[in-house]
């Protein structure tokens, strides 16, 4: 599986967490692999697989544990937004955006395995197909002004 699924992956799964009460975030990221596979139709007509968690044991295990050490840091991270993000503080953005810019932020940080264009540019690869309009520009902006 590619970096980039992976990091999707590991997009929705801390998407979906933040839903619940943090009692329920552990067994919400176990829950996202229990979830059969999903397909729908894009905006061309085209069918897509939506949702898909057949990997390895090795690819289910690291993500559990990138996803989990993301939330650990959620706090340090979301001050660190608030620090540059001008007129945006983390309580008012939209969720998707909010969850892409703590995971490249703590990509940038804390996995040096990832390089910080290629956590901000996939970043904004993330914002493009699920954030709204502004969301690509917004994201690179924002962590433009973290690195």
């Amino acid at each position: 599986m590619t970096r980039s699924k992976m990091r999707e992956h590991c997009f929705k799964m801390l998407f979906c967490a933040d839903f619940h009460p943090a009692e329920e975030k552990l067994w919400q990221i176990n829950q996202y692999f229990e979830e059969p596979k999903e397909d729908d139709f894009n905006t061309e007509g085209v069918e897509e697989i939506v949702h898909d968690v057949d990997m390895s044991d090795e690819n289910s295990a690291f993500l559990k544990e990138k996803t989990e050490a993301v939330m650990n840091k959620i706090p340090e991270l979301d001050e660190k937004i608030n620090e540059v993000a001008e007129g945006w503080k983390t309580k008012r953005m939209g969720r998707a955006e909010l969850t892409i810019l703590r995971l490249a932020l703590y990509e940038i940080l804390f996995d040096e395995d990832v390089p910080e264009k290629v956590a901000i540019n996939e970043a904004v690869e993330l914002a493009k197909k699920y954030g709204g309009n502004e969301a690509p520009a917004f994201i690179n902006g924002v962590l433009a002004k973290l690195v």
